[in-house]
């Protein structure tokens, strides 16, 4: 198996180092990562510049691509260009912190798995909480482990899942206790819209994004509250954002220009 391992977090970040030595198990991983940090860059691709790329070299140990572009230029490039082989899995991660809720929409790791579904290729995200002492060993365990079930139970379908890692998991994850995977829907609560307002030496005001306030509950599970009770989290994703219910209805209404 021929794995492409992306993510946004920049090709020296510790989570794509041990998500790698980790996905090694299962085949060969190409990496083709940011040359620098691409944290919230969403989808965003290069087009009205050049995209720039080189080989990262420490001795004999080919570190992989460093592309000066965002996470989906990543997988872009690394599938039509700069894989000698076809590639058969994407996997975009380990992100150092999650991507739960509606930030799936605007992170760089996503949309690296993303880019990946676009070629028609299984893609999966792997996130895991913000910790100063995060254990992305532990988190690349859980996370191959989960990748390998994925690999087997989709049979020839090629979809997009997104996998979210507290760290309550990693610690019982080492303590020997394997802790439990839910598969929830993404939640779609707003929260984070408040900025406090400053100002800098020179009297001009600035906003700095905080993350108040939180989502409001919600009377069934997502990855959201899974993930605040300790729970690993599975999520299917997909990129056709069509809300086919209500096409199908409006094929109905008979808009056209001109009445009145």
């Amino acid at each position: 198996m021929n794995i492409l391992l992306a993510n946004d977090d920049g090709i020296y970040a510790p989570g794509l180092h041990a998500l790698r030595q980790t996905l090694e198990r299962l085949g060969n991983v190409l990496v083709v990562a940011p040359a620098t940090e691409q944290s919230g860059v969403g989808h965003s691709i290069t087009y009205l510049t050049p995209l720039t790329c080189k080989e990262l070299w420490e001795d004999e140990f080919f570190r992989g691509w460093a592309v000066d572009g965002s996470p989906a230029d990543c997988v872009k490039l690394g599938v039509s260009e700069l894989s000698k082989e076809p590639i058969d899995l994407v996997v975009s991660g380990i992100n150092g912190g999650l991507n739960a809720g509606i930030n799936v929409l605007y992170s760089g790791t996503v949309a690296a798995a993303i880019e990946g579904a676009f070629f028609r290729l299984p893609s999966i995200a792997v996130s895991l909480e913000h910790d100063e002492h995060a254990d992305f060993e532990a988190a690349a365990e859980i996370a191959v482990d989960m990748i390998r079930q994925i690999l087997v139970h989709q049979g020839d379908r090629q979809d997009l899942y997104n996998i979210n890692i507290p760290t309550a998991a990693t610690q019982s994850y080492r303590k020997g206790i394997y802790p439990e995977v839910h598969c929830v829907p993404m939640g779609v609560e707003r929260y984070g819209d408040h900025y406090i307002k400053r100002q800098d030496p020179k009297g001009r005001n600035y906003y700095w994004s905080t993350n108040d306030p939180p989502p409001r509950p919600t009377d069934h599970e997502t990855d959201l509250n899974a993930l605040a009770a300790g729970h690993v989290t599975l999520t299917p994703l997909q990129f056709d954002m069509t809300k086919h219910a209500l096409l199908n209805e409006m094929q109905s209404w008979g808009v056209k220009l001109g009445s009145k």
